[in-house]
């Protein structure tokens, strides 16, 4: 039976690519060793300067915390967050002519505009416990830490509340518990943060989770597994992404078009907390996917996934990093590297495609850190790779597979 058949009869089985993979070995990408040799975020000009005036925070934080009002007080704020574990925004705890403002800087004997500098002078500063078991323990007594660190692979830089600085473990938390305060991930505004759509952006429903699974028409991803969670455990949870790029105009560039994530909101909301998930999120509606094939007849999108570390749902990547990844994987690949829906024996299904653009338009800039990149998505009968549960790859930097997902027409 030739492929395309057997896919087509058997498109509503999870597991149908075991029997038409030639007896291709299942693979599970979770249990894998993380990769190895792929090349952290860039350090970029913007990040010394930033580092130090976190690291001066940390200790006035840490040092206020001998005190047992204040102390009570951030413990309060943090235990009514509503936000994602926990979260507090740290310049809107310490707006200026606030009590806290103002006790944080007594107890640290200085000048209320001193403390105000540096925060005026940073980008969104989040504060939380990442580690769950300490968000649990920690009942707001003097033994705590306050962590930073700029990257997920830096050793964080702790201070106790007498203000003395020690290097912890990159790798493992210390069983003390550890406040964490660094570059936020969360979108504090009102708002959720905004996705980029081409049209259809009225589908979104205002009701949250009260909508059925599958309402819109579309591309749907329904299983993640990745290597790793490309977060290190002062930064908590991981924050997938996934993203839609296509042209950009009629340029040699391509732009993001729809992104799903923890803060898209419905149907685009989708959180994943751990190495693997199992569920169902829009990726790209029907809509979407009409009205992108008109404006570019002869293109086709990338489905690209990274873990976020600076501003929800805006994809902080080199752009000739990421251009670096696109030509390794067409000298592995071929064009195939993107995907396409279309309609076989009255089954919507979405197949590779030929992608030839490899250039991305980042908004990376010198004063912001760099999301991890997991990768781009390739149908397995194209990576030559099968997962249960799965039928498209996601391929990183050096080609190197760093998970796999399920994507469906719906």
């Amino acid at each position: 039976m030739h492929l395309p058949v057997c896919r087509a009869a058997a498109a509503a089985a999870l597991v149908f690519l075991a029997a038409c993979a030639d007896g291709a070995t299942p693979l599970d990408p979770a249990s894998a060793a993380p990769p190895a040799g792929v090349a952290p975020g860039l350090l970029n000009a913007g990040q010394p300067a930033q580092a130090a005036r976190h690291e001066r925070l940390a200790r006035r934080l840490a040092r206020a915390l001998q005190d047992d009002q204040f102390r009570a007080e951030v413990y309060r704020e943090l235990r009514a967050s509503t936000e994602r574990e926990g979260k507090i925004h740290l310049q809107r705890f310490l707006a200026p002519g606030s009590v806290a403002w103002q006790r944080l800087a007594e107890l640290n004997q200085e000048a209320p505009q001193d403390v105000g500098a540096d925060l005026d002078a940073s980008p969104s500063i989040e504060v939380y416990l990442p580690v769950p078991a300490h968000r649990e323990s920690w009942q707001g007594g003097p033994d705590v830490l306050v962590a930073t660190a700029e990257s997920d692979r830096d050793p964080p830089v702790a201070f106790d509340p007498g203000g003395h600085r020690r290097t912890l473990d990159p790798l493992r938390p210390p069983a003390q518990p550890v406040i964490a305060l660094g570059r936020a991930e969360t979108d504090f505004s009102p708002r959720l943060a905004a996705s980029t759509c081409i049209t259809g952006c009225d589908e979104e429903p205002g009701s949250g989770g009260s909508t059925p699974l599958f309402s819109t028409p579309g591309l749907y991803m329904t299983y993640a597994s990745f290597t790793q969670t490309f977060e290190g455990w002062l930064k908590g949870s991981p924050e997938f992404e996934v993203h839609i790029l296509g042209q950009d105009g009629t340029s040699t560039a391509m732009k993001s078009y729809q992104c799903a994530g923890a803060q898209a909101g419905a149907p685009y909301q989708y959180d994943q907390n751990d190495k693997q998930w199992s569920g169902s999120v829009l990726l790209f509606s029907q809509t979407q996917l009409d009205a992108f094939k008109a404006a570019h007849p002869t293109h086709s999108i990338r489905v690209f996934l990274l873990e976020d570390d600076d501003g929800a749902c805006a994809i902080k990547l080199d752009s000739t990093r990421v251009a670096t990844l696109f030509k390794q994987l067409q000298t592995a690949y071929g064009s195939l590297t993107g995907g396409k829906d279309e309609t076989l024996f009255s089954l919507k299904t979405f197949v590779k495609a030929a992608s030839l653009l490899n250039l991305f338009k980042s908004g990376w800039s010198a004063i912001t850190t760099q999301d991890d990149l997991v990768g781009n998505a390739i149908e397995d009968v194209v990576a030559g790779q099968f997962f249960p549960g799965a039928n498209w790859v996601v391929k990183g930097e050096n080609t190197i597979t760093s998970g796999a997902i399920r994507l469906e027409m719906r």
